[in-house]
């Protein structure tokens, strides 16, 4: 197998071409219409697995493999591929925030999230982000497959979602800090009271409410407070799930970011 070492810092990621099929070593030819596929695994394990299983369908063709979330995404900026198979939980970056990103890209590679994840809400939060389709890794090989080849057709491939509990609880996705900002908003705080109650400067409270505002998919703060408030009183599906609110920032003590 012919393989490049992929541009970046992780010595992981590999970026495979035409595999040598021929008695002499020199490369079989490429399917003809065959689908350009990426994958993306925290395990080697799983990424061997997944080699071997695309390399055996000549419907597909393996042009990346990496273990890094944040490497994947950076591949998938330059549109290097029509699909791609991704797990659940990726080093720095979750499928989460891949899905997050990909959406904001226009002609973006379509996501088939592949996991052994127990999390009963994957699946709709894969739909919910915009993922193409879901496979569970207890499924048979061949299943991956067929999903991979019928999304390739324009089709959408889940298991059963009950889509009422897609957005049972926004606070899923947020980190500590953004819960303590969201509250924070909600007793009516200023930027600059914001900067001063976690000890960091505006334009970093600025970066954290962008990031907040995109997760809880509203435009601007008093939408984020509208929610907020929907949460505090139990009028959101599911409450708030039975996280504190409250904010945990600790006046005048700069935190780690």
């Amino acid at each position: 197998m012919e393989v490049v070492r992929a541009t970046g810092d992780n010595p992981d990621a590999t970026r495979t071409g035409p595999r040598p099929e021929n008695d002499d070593g020199a490369p079989a030819p490429q399917a003809a219409g065959s689908i350009d596929v990426a994958i993306a695994d925290k395990s080697p394990l799983i990424l061997a697995g997944l080699d071997k299983l695309l390399s055996d369908d000549k419907r597909f063709n393996l042009v990346l493999k990496v273990t890094d979330g944040e490497e994947f995404l950076e591949a998938a900026r330059q549109q290097k591929f029509a699909i791609a198979v991704i797990g659940w939980q990726l080093p720095t970056l979750h499928a989460r925030d891949v899905l997050r990103a990909l959406s904001r890209q226009v002609s973006a590679p379509k996501i088939v999230v592949y996991s052994g994840t127990n999390d009963p809400a994957a699946p709709a939060e894969t739909l919910q982000l915009g993922g193409a389709g879901f496979v569970s890794k207890r499924a048979p090989p061949e299943r991956l497959l067929d999903v991979l080849a019928a999304v390739a057709a324009g089709d959408m491939v889940f298991p059963f979602v009950d889509i009422r509990k897609m957005r049972s609880d926004p606070l899923e996705n947020l980190t500590l800090r953004e819960r303590s900002l969201l509250s924070a908003l909600g007793s009516g705080h200023t930027n600059s009271q914001l900067a001063k109650d976690f000890g960091v400067s505006i334009n970093t409270i600025k970066f954290h409410l962008r990031n907040l505002f995109e997760k809880l998919d509203v435009r601007n703060r008093a939408q984020a407070i509208a929610l907020f408030l929907e949460m505090k009183h139990g009028s959101w599906p599911g409450g708030s799930g039975g996280r504190s609110l409250e904010p945990t920032t600790t006046r005048g003590r700069r935190r780690a970011e």
